[in-house]
């Protein structure tokens, strides 16, 4: 089986599953789901391309092990943020804007969008988990852990920081600034970033790995100006006094020491 034969299975599992997944929401009337399913998509696509894997090196295993680590936590960190709040302001303000029509717009607008964001962005997985040559690991791929671990780091760290903040009642209204949060205003979003552009360099140690660079370019750009900084920030402004002080001291995405202003 041809890599792009099994890159298209993987896009069909993924759309089939988010499929379901859109059904849920509709009993639910919540489209918050679809963010749980967001690190599960990976973690599905990595042990289906195992399957689908003519043979496995070292390199497949250590990328799998990486995704599923990720994928399962991010997973968990969002059902537990979620919990018991309701639908995300986002796909409220989408519902209100769709109307009676959002019920089957979400399904593309929202689910397999998404599926076929994280099946583009996941095409370094599929190199990485299929490539027989070399067969061993080589210093590229050390790279491409050490960039992994460090932006892993950077999200499970800010996502535990923020939540331990938003849990004082204290802080309701208020800024955090403090812990990775003094250094980039959303460490989280760097770290997901980060451990895509590491995945790519364990890619990018295989023939041809190097052509996968648009998956995390595009990762990147979502973050920083369409669905990440751009978006969250917007409310950010309005809701919290003291936000935009703190985008004039701190840095948006990449980690920095604060500014002083004059």
């Amino acid at each position: 089986m041809t890599g792009i034969v099994a890159a298209f299975i993987g896009l069909g599992t993924i759309l089939t599953i988010l499929t379901l997944v859109w059904l849920v929401s509709l009993r639910l009337q919540d489209a918050s789901v679809a963010d749980i399913c967001w690190g599960l998509g990976f973690v599905v696509l990595a042990w289906l391309y195992v399957l689908l894997s003519p043979g496995l090196t070292p390199r497949s295993w250590l990328a799998v092990a990486l995704v599923t680590a990720w994928g399962l936590r991010l997973a968990r960190h969002i059902l537990r943020r979620n919990h018991g709040k309701g639908e995300d302001p986002r796909y409220r303000a989408m519902r209100a804007t769709h109307g009676q029509v959002f019920w089957w717009r979400s399904l593309f607008a929202v689910f397999w969008l998404q599926g076929a964001i994280l099946w583009f962005v996941s095409f370094p997985l599929l190199v990485a988990v299929r490539a027989e040559q070399p067969a061993g690991l080589t210093a590229l791929d050390g790279l491409g852990l050490l960039l992994f671990a460090v932006g892993f780091g950077f999200e499970a760290v800010g996502d535990a920081q923020l939540a331990r903040f938003k849990a004082e009642p204290a802080n309701r209204g208020t800024v955090l600034d403090t812990g990775l949060w003094r250094y980039t205003r959303h460490p989280n979003y760097f770290g997901d970033a980060t451990l895509w552009w590491g995945m790519y360099l364990v890619a990018a140690a295989t023939p041809g790995g190097w052509a996968t660079v648009l998956s995390p370019s595009l990762m990147t750009l979502l973050l920083m100006r369409v669905s990440g900084v751009t978006l969250l920030e917007a409310g950010l402004k309005t809701s919290k006094p003291g936000y935009r002080d703190y985008i004039a001291r701190t840095p948006a995405f990449l980690p920095w020491r604060p500014r002083v202003r004059r």
